[in-house]
């Protein structure tokens, strides 16, 4: 990934943050036929991240145990126009661009068929998004019937991603002055991009309950 010393996010709290925000990554592999990019919602587990496939999908087959993958999660993200910039108005020496945060997780992945790790998947998945959007009311793999829950469960195969190395980037015209800075977050605030207006302050989401990567 291409990223100017300005822009190369090195704030743990901040690469852990979009991760949380944002879990559905684009898991990128070298297969057979070239690369192929699957879109999965990946959990955080210890040092490294656990998801699951369908059975019919070829990629558990295509790759073997231990390939190299990437897996990118794209955090905030707007377009910027030069008449949004302070400075615009006095120099004119100003062009659009786009505000993002992204973050590129290399890693090796393990497959697993075992029952108890094809459960974990789906017991971390739903344990976290169905407390954040249920809350009180959330969904437990328990309320489903047994045997219907072991059809599905039957359908699918559970991976491991050990981190080998992890890239992030957050360009939020730090190029910029900071009138411009504020300038722009307003906009993006006023947009309801009030995730990418943060990033640029700096602000934290108060809602956030992120666990720091270790």
């Amino acid at each position: 990934m291409y990223t100017p010393d300005h822009f190369t996010e090195s704030d743990a709290a901040r690469i852990d943050q979009v991760i949380h925000d944002h879990p559905l990554a684009a898991l990128v592999a070298m297969g057979p036929q070239g690369l192929v990019a699957n879109h999965l919602p990946l959990l955080r587990d210890g040092d490294g991240f656990v998801g699951h496939v369908a059975l019919a999908n070829d990629l558990h087959r295509d790759l073997p145990d231990g390939a190299a993958v990437l897996a990118i999660f794209r955090g905030a993200e707007g377009y910027v126009s030069p008449n949004w910039y302070p400075s615009k108005a006095e120099t004119h020496r100003a062009v659009p661009t786009w505000n993002y945060q992204v973050v590129h997780v290399h890693a090796r992945i393990r497959w697993s068929h075992a029952e108890r790790d094809r459960r974990r998947a789906v017991s971390l998945l739903t344990a976290r998004h169905e407390a954040a959007t249920q809350g009180a009311a959330a969904w437990r793999m328990g309320d489903a019937p047994a045997d219907f829950l072991a059809q599905h469960l039957a359908r699918i195969v559970a991976f491991r991603l050990e981190v080998t190395r992890v890239e992030a980037k957050s360009k939020l015209n730090q190029n910029r002055d900071a009138r411009d800075i504020a300038a722009v977050a307003e906009r993006f605030e006023a947009q309801g991009k009030d995730g990418l207006a943060r990033a640029m302050r700096g602000t934290p989401d108060p809602r956030s309950d992120v666990t720091p990567m270790t």
